[in-house]
């Protein structure tokens, strides 16, 4: 059995292409409109390359990611981002962090987590087999199986004011 620490994180990107999830999971990404970028993000209003994401370990085999405005050259985009609503040139991602890169154009970083994940090796032959005897309304012992129809009070009804006009109708034909 393996209990290592579990993390995934996500980007979630708009643009004027609509919305879509990128998983994070290398070492550097290049973010920016110039189509050799790793995530590429279709807007005017972004640089080519506007910004990086770089991978950081954490120290207790975990690791977390920093965005940096422009490329690892040291250019800078032309209109920087804003992380939470705060113009910075450098950020470590935090859970639902808010990335806005220009006018209709966003990313939300999210990182799920779980303590420990508990492994074991699939075993081969646990096979649970059902009977044609487990499909009807009793059991094995003779015991009421319970129903998945719903009482008649429960089931969707006509509105009451179609009813009414029913009823109506009837009376005045």
């Amino acid at each position: 059995m393996s209990s290592e620490p579990y993390q995934s994180h996500l980007l979630i990107v708009e643009d004027d292409n609509g919305r879509r999830g990128v998983v994070l999971d290398g070492s550097e990404y290049s973010i920016g409109r110039d189509p050799t970028c790793d995530i590429c993000l279709e807007s005017l209003f972004v640089s080519r390359r506007h910004a990086t994401l770089l991978r950081l370990p954490n120290g207790d085999g975990t690791f977390s990611y920093r965005i940096v405005d422009g490329d690892l050259e040291g250019r800078r985009s032309s209109n920087g981002f804003l992380v939470n609503g705060y113009r910075l040139r450098t950020h470590n991602l935090q859970n639902e962090d808010e990335v806005v890169f220009g006018p209709q154009v966003r990313a939300i970083y999210y990182l799920c987590h779980r303590d420990a994940v508990l492994t074991e090796p699939s075993d081969e032959f646990d096979i649970t087999l059902i009977s044609p005897g487990m499909i009807g309304d009793t059991g094995p012992n003779g015991q009421k199986r319970h129903s998945l129809s719903l009482p008649i009070s429960l089931q969707r009804q006509p509105p009451r004011r179609s009813l009414l006009k029913l009823r109506r109708r009837r009376l005045f034909g």
